[in-house]
């Protein structure tokens, strides 16, 4: 099971990480120590749990390395399984942090906004009662007070391009969709690709599910998922689930599968995001979207409202508003 504990070589100097999640939704998330010189960096760095950081303070043991020999975490995205044990342990060992770009506008509207965006973006799509179940749940001061205990800005901001270690290059290869300021670490001579949630090898990662919603994030995810098929064909080093020999075949896929979902879209188109999101089914089961728990239905009607703008995008359907509300028809 990929999801066990431990320290698992997966490349010459490159070690998978899984650490436990506070859910058992996704099992667990890797992340991946390179060694580099005498310490260690760090492709994303778990959730902020002390199960988690015991775990991974065990698997570095077996490594003959601790916390003190992290130089840096590179996160390709600021969810949190994916940046705030970095945030935790910088304050505790002052490793250095970097984030893409692109998840600036986020994470500075999370840290300074905290208005959340899922509301009106609910409501919009003819989900409002959801927006009130998600307000009722989601919204009281602890979880104010958590984001701001969680996070922080990184030290450096990444961009596209060359990024040097000690003893190693690293290109980062921005791939918004999943959120705005993803990305991507190659290693070209070790020929791998620490995908993040960009490319997971059995699940679709959910689209545009972040504090500021951009216009087209399945496009973006699309665009993404192209440029990718456009590096070499590499040993995929997935956030979530085991190593696989090639990203390509499992970037055809997703494409496939999104193509896929596009047509059943537009087959089913019903109003609103949420009355279509009602008529299809969803994970690899096809369950009902009434037997989905709130979060899950979020997401639904979030990734339903993508398809359905790609959808108007390409022409194929026409979107008009009525009283706040988003409809569309083919």
């Amino acid at each position: 099971m990929w999801s066990e504990p431990g320290a698992f070589e997966v490349a010459p100097g490159v070690h998978r990480i899984p650490l436990p999640l506070p859910n058992d939704g996704l099992r667990a998330v890797n992340v991946y120590a390179i060694e580099d010189g005498d310490g260690l960096v760090m492709i994303d760095s778990g959730w902020a749990l002390d199960e988690a950081k015991d775990q991974l303070e065990a698997a570095l043991g077996t490594l003959d390395k601790g916390f003190d020999d992290i130089r840096r975490f590179l996160v390709t995205h600021v969810h949190r399984d994916h940046f705030t044990m970095a945030v935790s342990l910088r304050r505790l060992f002052g490793s250095k942090i970097g984030l893409g770009l692109g998840e600036q506008p986020s994470l500075r509207h999370l840290l300074h906004v905290r208005e959340d965006g899922n509301v009106a973006d609910l409501r919009k799509w003819g989900a409002s009662e959801l927006a009130e179940a998600w307000i009722r749940i989601m919204h009281h001061p602890g979880r104010a007070t958590a984001a701001l205990r969680d996070y922080e800005e990184p030290d450096e901001w990444l961009v596209g391009g060359a990024l040097d270690l000690e003893h190693r290059r690293l290109e980062v290869v921005p791939t918004p969709g999943h959120t705005r300021g993803h990305v991507v670490f190659v290693d070209h001579a070790a020929k791998v690709l620490f995908s993040g949630d960009h490319v997971l090898p059995h699940i679709t990662p959910s689209i545009g599910f972040e504090p500021l919603r951009p216009a087209l994030p399945l496009g973006d995810y699309m665009s993404s998922l192209r440029l990718t098929r456009e590096l070499p064909d590499l040993k995929l080093l997935p956030a979530h689930g085991p190593v696989t020999d090639s990203s390509h075949a499992r970037v055809d896929e997703l494409l496939d599968f999104h193509e896929q979902r596009l047509e059943e879209i537009l087959r089913a188109v019903s109003g609103t995001a949420f009355e279509t999101a009602r008529k299809i089914g969803w994970t690899r089961r096809q369950r009902r979207f009434d037997d989905l728990d709130m979060f899950n239905q979020v997401l639904a009607v979030g990734e339903t409202a993508a398809h359905l703008d790609v959808l108007v995008e390409r022409g194929e359907l026409a979107r008009t508003e009525n009283a706040g509300v988003l409809e569309y028809s083919a």
